[in-house]
């Protein structure tokens, strides 16, 4: 065997050794599900498990109760390793965070033992408040991944798949105020807040025929009024824009933020428009590590969908990650059924043989591309060329992620 091949073998073999642990772990997440930035007993969970293995552990990292950072290792090659775990409201783990993060666990495990005769530093990161806040924008801002050389993460889905974009998002709350007044009795005397609301719609309806493509925008009305005989006063909204980019995203929103104006404008209602949480950039995989996973996985016999990147499912704040650092975030399937994600069916296979064994394979799918970054000299000095070119402000695009 290669040493390459000895290497992966080694990971394999520290990997079934913490396995129980892991899936212990994967299957505690799943039964206690906590939200953004809430994310207490999960942190816990993880940060315990880790540092009785041996890693260097920081709580309440980078400004974030819910977040820390774990290392082993002491390697000029950074790898950084975002493991999620927080749920959605009222569904749990819908989106499959336990399986996110336990994987990125263990990757970590797998790695660590062997990071110093790979030159590498092994870097888990717990990155809470992706469904909504976008904690690793904060952390970005923290400085989190300065240092990193690439940043990996598996994401579960119905099947595997790598290279896949997404869309750039922000959210926002939306208030109208304007002025009761008695509907039959004296309407004149009223600001009509759901006139404002309702124009506001058309106009954004009206503004679907020019969208970009892959642009969407969607809302839910959350306060329409309280009584149909009284002229309502407030009315409020949640609306997100999503866009192919963060560019066409700022077009968008400058679009959309004109059309409640116009709600504004018309009935003399007050306008309040509040962004929620951090703006998501889309997500640019980079090609060479995407590769490098896609032959780890495939060798461990999953079938895995090499995707075009301009293919983009939902919006994640790993967009922002990998316009800083070579990033991959590859989907890792289990069998759901019907079920989709977001959905209270798919939070039941999560726990489900196929979804253990997605967190198996994942973790050590990536633990076998952080082996081939560090042993293959091209990958390596790629890495840490740009690494430098980062830290160094050069702008003649040797820092960005990699293209084909």
């Amino acid at each position: 065997m290669t040493s390459r091949d000895t290497m992966r073998e080694r990971a394999r073999a520290l990997l079934a050794s913490r396995e129980d642990a892991v899936l212990g772990l994967s299957h505690a997440l799943h039964a206690d599900p906590e939200l953004a930035y809430e994310e207490h007993r999960s942190a816990r969970r993880i940060t315990d498990l880790v540092e009785r293995a041996g890693f260097d552990v920081e709580r309440g990292a980078y400004g974030l109760p819910t977040a820390f950072r774990a290392t082993a290792g002491g390697g000029d090659l950074v790898i950084g390793i975002c493991a999620e775990y927080d749920a959605l409201p009222g569904i749990g783990h819908a989106c499959g965070h336990n399986v996110n993060g336990s994987a990125s666990v263990a990757a970590a495990l797998a790695l660590a033992p062997l990071a110093d005769e790979l030159g590498i530093t092994v870097k888990l990161l717990g990155t809470p408040a992706e469904e909504s806040g976008g904690g690793k924008v904060d952390m970005l801002r923290e400085g989190a991944f300065d240092d990193l050389a690439a940043a990996m993460m598996v994401h579960a889905a119905p099947s595997d798949s790598v290279g896949m974009g997404s869309l750039a998002i922000s959210s926002w709350q939306v208030a109208y105020t304007g002025r009761a007044a008695h509907a039959a009795a004296m309407p004149e005397r009223g600001v009509n807040a759901a006139d404002a609301m309702m124009i506001a719609q058309v106009a954004i309806a009206a503004h679907r025929q020019q969208l970009r493509p892959g642009a969407v925008v969607s809302g839910v009305v959350t306060r329409g009024g309280d009584a149909a005989n009284v002229i309502p006063a407030h009315t409020t909204a949640d609306y997100d824009c999503r866009a192919a980019s963060s560019e066409e995203l700022a077009e968008l929103q400058a679009r959309v933020r004109a059309c409640f104006e116009a709600g504004a404008l018309a009935t003399g209602a007050e306008l309040a428009l509040e962004s929620v949480g951090n703006d998501y950039a889309d997500l640019r995989q980079d090609f060479a590590i995407g590769r490098s996973y896609l032959g780890a996985a495939r060798d461990l016999g999953r079938r895995v969908q090499d995707c075009d990147p301009t293919i983009r499912g939902g919006s994640t704040d790993m967009g922002n990650v990998s316009h800083l650092v070579p990033t991959i975030h590859p989907m890792i399937g289990y069998d759901c059924g019907d079920a989709i994600m977001h959905n209270p069916e798919f939070t039941r296979y999560g726990v489900s043989a196929g979804a253990d064994r997605a967190v198996l394979d994942g973790g050590l799918a990536m633990a076998w591309t952080a082996i081939e970054l560090a042993s293959d000299a091209e990958h390596r000095a790629r890495l840490l060329d740009r690494l430098a070119a980062r830290r160094t402000g050069a702008r003649d695009g040797a820092g960005r992620p990699g293209r084909p």
